[in-house]
C-alpha cells in the first residue's frame, strides 16, 4: 500500500464516522497524520473511529458540524485548528445520495443532495484556504463520482450527478486559482464501492471498488511530494464507461 509520511500533518475528512470517509481517515492516521473525525449525527460511530485512529499513535479530535451551514463549517475548523493546528489535508467526502426518479423526490431531498455534495465541498475548501495559504502548502481532495466529466444523465439520482459534475468543475477551477500558492486540489471519483447499498447487475472486473482502491489515489494526492499534480480527477471505476440512460 502507498504510505506517504504524513507526520506533523493535520488531516480533516468530512463524513469520516462511517463508510469510505472512515477508511480514508484511518489510512491517513496510519501514515502519521493527526486526524479530525467529522460527523453530523453519528456521534457513537465517530467516537469509535477516533479510538481506532489513536491506535496509530497520532493526535485525534472529533467535531460535529453540518457542512452546508457556513457557521457550522467555521466552528468545525476553529475546533480542529485549536486542537490539532492548521488543516494541511482536507478530504471533502460528505455527500448525500438519492436513487429515485427526480420527479418523485421532494425539494428537500433534491436540495440536500446538491448542498451536501457541492456546497459542502465549496464551504470547507474556502474555509481551509487561509490556513493553507499562510503556510504556503496544502492538499484538498474532493470525492466525485465516476463519469461526472462525461455528463452522465439519468432520471434517477439526477441531483447527485449534477452535484458531482460541479465538484469536478470546482476542483479544476480551484486548482487553477491556487497554482502559485503551494496548494493542490484534486478529485477521486469512484463508481460502486464495496459498502454500497445496491450493486448493478454487471460490475467492472467482476467486483465493486474496495476501500483500498479508493484510498490509494487519496494518499497519493495527500503526499507532500505530489506538489505538481493539481486539477486531476482519478476515476476509480475499473474501466466502467456508462451508457446514457
Amino acid at each position: 500500500m502507498l504510505a506517504p509520511d504524513l507526520s506533523g500533518q493535520t488531516a480533516l475528512v468530512t463524513g469520516s464516522a462511517k463508510g469510505v470517509g472512515r477508511e480514508l481517515l484511518l489510512a491517513l492516521a496510519a501514515c502519521g497524520a493527526d486526524v479530525a473525525v467529522h460527523y453530523r449525527t453519528s456521534d457513537d460511530e465517530a467516537a469509535e473511529v477516533a479510538g481506532r485512529a489513536r491506535e496509530s499513535g497520532v493526535d485525534v479530535t472529533t467535531a460535529q458540524a453540518d457542512v452546508t451551514d457556513p457557521d457550522d463549517v467555521d466552528a468545525l475548523f476553529e475546533t480542529v485548528e485549536a486542537e490539532l493546528g492548521t488543516v494541511d489535508v482536507l478530504v471533502n467526502n460528505v455527500g448525500a445520495f438519492a436513487p429515485e426518479h427526480w420527479e418523485d423526490m421532494d425539494f428537500e431531498t433534491w436540495n440536500t443532495v446538491l448542498e451536501t455534495n457541492l456546497n459542502g465541498t465549496y464551504l470547507c475548501s474556502k474555509r481551509a484556504l487561509p490556513g493553507m495559504r499562510a503556510q504556503g502548502a496544502g492538499r484538498i481532495v474532493n470525492v466525485g463520482y465516476a463519469s461526472a466529466e462525461r455528463a452522465l444523465v439519468s432520471p434517477k439520482n439526477f441531483p447527485y450527478f449534477v452535484a458531482k459534475t460541479g465538484v469536478v468543475m470546482f476542483t479544476r477551477m480551484l486548482a487553477a486559482d491556487t497554482q502559485s500558492e503551494g496548494i493542490t486540489v484534486n478529485a477521486v471519483s469512484p463508481y460502486v464501492v464495496e459498502n454500497s447499498d445496491e450493486f448493478p447487475d454487471e460490475l467492472p472486473r467482476g467486483r465493486p471498488a474496495s476501500f483500498e482502491d479508493v484510498i490509494q489515489p487519496v494518499l497519493f494526492f495527500a503526499a507532500p511530494d505530489s506538489d505538481y499534480v493539481s486539477g486531476a480527477n482519478v476515476e476509480v471505476s475499473g474501466g466502467w464507461l456508462p451508457e446514457t440512460v
